[in-house]
């Protein structure tokens, strides 16, 4: 993606502090986004998400807790966005 001017606030930085969800290549992850750079994103209260259940329920129906802080490379993250709960 090219961009004329670059700015700050936005990606995955718009959400530190907050709880998100990362799809990777092979497992999901989940929890409150502490840090990111070029390679690494960093998450607190972090666990990972066998089960989803519906995605429209409130809560996963498998997740698991990681030992804190966890850190995922970015280039496995297919998508992400706000967690669910």
């Amino acid at each position: 993606m090219k961009r004329l001017v670059e700015t700050s606030g936005e990606g995955l930085e718009a959400y530190l502090g907050q709880k998100i969800t990362l799809f990777g290549l092979v497992y999901i992850y989940t929890g409150v986004l502490s840090g990111a750079n070029e390679h690494d994103i960093e998450l607190t209260d972090a666990k990972i998400v066998y089960d989803t259940g519906e995605l429209t329920s409130g809560e996963w129906k498998d997740a698991q807790p990681l030992p804190s802080p966890w850190f995922v490379r970015t280039a496995t993250v297919e998508s992400w966005g706000p967690a669910k709960c």
